[in-house]
């Protein structure tokens, strides 16, 4: 059976990639990357992992695949921004610098096919954890760096028994109420950088935890990651934006649509679809 055309967009936004990482879904990117396309994608931090990498060398060919895939679609003519995150904030000393194609940057604005205006960045120079206590930074890391040996040892049982991929990490940062109260004063801070630099929104990484919800007149936009959630933002030609949800690609049966993705619209906190260009808000759901 030939493969199916891939889907196209006018935008793609991802983050939290996390390559030179052992929790990094790298095959499960390269198998989005095979079956979406767009004329516009924003990595939006975190795409190389400097930490770990100093503390250890990890970057098996699946995580070259990922960086020839990219390269690849910018020769072809798609236009790739690189926006540096605290993982990968060696970038930062490259900002206006192509490389292949694909230019660095420490945040950008993106104009939608409706007129919006999107600040595109990281999120981490409002993490005060991150930039005023640098060696507690370090100390969450090597906690994620456990959550993650958790999510490969139950992801490894999950396959045994045919079971989909869950993310454990995913799951216990949504019921810890620390965790869930510093998630929702992030969205509420880069929604206040939104309204500072007069835009109608902002698309941000960081905390993995893919939404896209509106805090009054501003529109938030998480993209998620591809080590716990494996996420991703796209915008279509009208300018709606989707929250995508990876699920592996199987042959489809005639009556189904071979479509790869799923949307995400019922993850914790509050999530919803963004209709007509603009978010409309749903009642929120008890975590």
């Amino acid at each position: 059976m030939p493969s199916a055309q891939p889907r196209t967009f006018r935008s793609i936004f991802l983050s939290d990639i996390h390559l030179g990482s052992k929790a990094a879904k790298a095959e499960f990117l390269i198998d989005f990357l095979r079956h979406h396309d767009a004329d516009i994608i924003y990595l939006v931090g975190d795409i190389v992992d400097g930490w770990r990498l100093r503390r250890s060398w990890h970057w098996p060919q699946s995580h070259n695949d990922v960086v020839q895939k990219l390269l690849r679609k910018a020769r072809k003519g798609a236009s790739i921004t690189y926006i540096a995150g605290n993982h990968d904030e060696f970038a930062r000393d490259f900002q206006g610098t192509h490389f292949g194609g694909i230019v660095v940057a420490d945040r950008a604005i993106h104009e939608t096919a409706d007129g919006r205006r999107f600040l595109v960045i990281h999120g981490d120079q409002f993490d005060t954890v991150v930039h005023n206590v640098r060696w507690l930074a370090y100390f969450g890391d090597y906690a994620y760096d456990a959550a993650m040996f958790i999510n490969r040892v139950v992801g490894r049982m999950r396959r045994l028994f045919g079971m989909p991929y869950w993310s454990f990490s995913s799951w216990a940062k949504t019921r810890v109420k620390k965790a869930v109260n510093f998630i929702g004063s992030f969205q509420a801070v880069l929604a206040e950088e939104a309204r500072r630099s007069e835009v109608d929104g902002v698309i941000c990484g960081h905390i993995h935890h893919a939404v896209i919800d509106a805090f009054g007149d501003v529109e938030y936009i998480n993209t998620g990651d591809w080590v716990e959630s494996c996420t991703a933002v796209v915008e279509h030609f009208d300018g709606r934006m989707e929250l995508l949800h990876w699920a592996h690609v199987l042959p489809a049966p005639a009556e189904t649509p071979e479509d790869p993705m799923v949307p995400v619209f019922a993850l914790p906190i509050t999530s919803m679809p963004v209709t007509q260009g603009r978010a409309k808000k749903e009642p929120a759901h008890a975590a």
